[in-house]
């Protein structure tokens, strides 16, 4: 229960226990962790000062009282009281995950690491610890010098799958595909039953691009006759990509079959919908995935399209708006949003929200030439040839969006000569 985050039916089962064995040191620490995660601080903290009483030197009570201080954000605290247990215990490796999970919340990425490594060098098969530690080496740009600190697992055991394993998972956040792909491809020759690897090499094939490749995988992800909706789901996201709309319809069908409150399979058939020009159609799934999770861009960026498609502006705005909210790191809402606003007439407000795009991308050419293009319609001449000039720097050759957007300039001889003083 407490693996899946189900706190309330964890405290129930431990109540239980403790009706049968009140005096039980282990459970009652479980439930003070438990009432942690719950977020009853107060309650985790008196249940934990009971054990302290009836048992000084358990370690634990230091463990639990430095998850509490996680929970409440109180990271210095939770250091020490991990630390201190750590004294007692140097060699328990969840001593050692806690306190890396304690430093990254904190923001002390070397830290955190050092601690997760140390975990895994006593417990290499814990997944969450090889993922935690990606993430603090990915945060402090420090990715490309642990290669060697992967490779040790497999050169000391060259027959542990979950060894090569977590050398894929290495290669594969730093987009080494090819290496990644052949360490997910050891681990499943040493234990070929090894699912998730059977999974993390189909995804890399994905990344590759190798859709069909992916498929194959992906139908080894899961137990023989066990199929998982994310499996089903992503195989039809495969043959999406391939342009196979049925195969693709019927594997996210699958997928809902098992799933019904699958968004990202409702969304997939929106998708299919989209790119066969099948729009009144599309609004359905779209709309049914943002039921099911609206706190996707991504989804709210799709109805908009799908909206704007149908002629239903107002819509379309709407849910581009969404869309910036939810995640106003994405360019994509705000680009799409400017440009219904453009093509209605009303530049001034175009260029505020293709401006955000610009600051969240600004090495991204095509941003800058709808900018200019915005600017030029509202007779801002002198800022329109700034931006020309940035755009064309970053990339000559798309200079051609500009005149999409405004057929009429190819004939201005200002414009045509700023644009061949670049070219030459």
């Amino acid at each position: 229960y407490v693996t899946s985050a189900a706190f309330d039916k964890a405290q129930q089962a431990c109540e239980v226990a403790l009706g049968q064995y009140p005096f039980s040191t282990e459970l009652l620490i479980d439930r003070a962790q438990i009432s942690a995660m719950r977020g009853d601080y107060t309650e985790a903290e008196r249940q934990i000062s009971n054990v302290a009483n009836l048992d000084p030197d358990n370690a634990d009570v230091a463990v639990t009282r430095g998850i509490i201080a996680t929970q409440r954000g109180d990271f210095e605290e939770a250091v020490r009281f991990f630390q201190a247990a750590l004294a007692q215990n140097p060699d328990r490796e969840d001593i050692h995950f806690n306190l890396g999970l304690a430093y990254q919340s904190w923001q002390k990425y070397k830290s955190a690491a050092r601690h997760y490594k140390h975990s895994l060098r006593l417990h290499p098969d814990n997944e969450t610890t090889v993922q935690e530690l990606l993430n603090c080496l990915e945060a402090s740009n420090r990715l490309p010098e642990h290669e060697e600190f992967f490779q040790r697992f497999t050169d000391d055991d060259p027959y542990s799958a979950v060894a090569w394993y977590n050398l894929g998972q290495y290669y594969y956040r730093l987009e080494k595909y090819e290496q990644a792909a052949a360490a997910f491809d050891y681990a499943i020759v040493v234990d070929a039953d090894f699912h998730d690897a059977h999974h993390w090499l189909a995804d890399t094939y994905v990344c590759q691009l190798e859709y069909l490749k992916a498929i194959a995988e992906f139908e080894l992800s899961y137990p023989t006759g066990e199929p998982t909706d994310e499996a089903l789901c992503n195989i039809g996201e495969c043959y999406e990509k391939l342009r196979d709309w049925e195969q693709a319809r019927l594997f996210y069908r699958k997928a809902l079959d098992i799933n019904p409150d699958m968004d990202e399979a409702w969304f997939g058939q929106g998708v299919l919908l989209q790119e066969q020009d099948r729009h009144f159609e599309a609004l359905y799934f779209f709309r049914k995935a943002i039921e099911l999770y609206g706190e996707s861009g991504e989804y709210w960026s799709a109805l908009g399209a799908a909206e704007n498609q149908v002629g239903n502006v107002v819509s379309a705005l709407e849910a581009y708006e969404k869309a910036t909210e939810v995640a106003p790191d994405d360019a994509t809402g705000w680009v799409s949003w400017s440009a219904i606003l453009y093509e209605q007439g009303h530049y001034d407000e175009a260029i505020d929200l293709i401006s955000h795009a610009v600051e969240l991308h600004p090495h991204e050419s095509h941003f800058h030439y709808m900018f200019c293009a915005y600017l030029l319609a509202s007779g801002r001449l002198r800022e329109a040839y700034q931006e020309l000039e940035t755009a064309l720097s970053l990339n000559y050759e798309q200079h051609s969006l500009l005149f999409d957007y405004f057929p009429e300039l190819e004939k201005q001889p200002a414009l045509r000569r700023l644009i061949d003083q670049f070219r030459k």
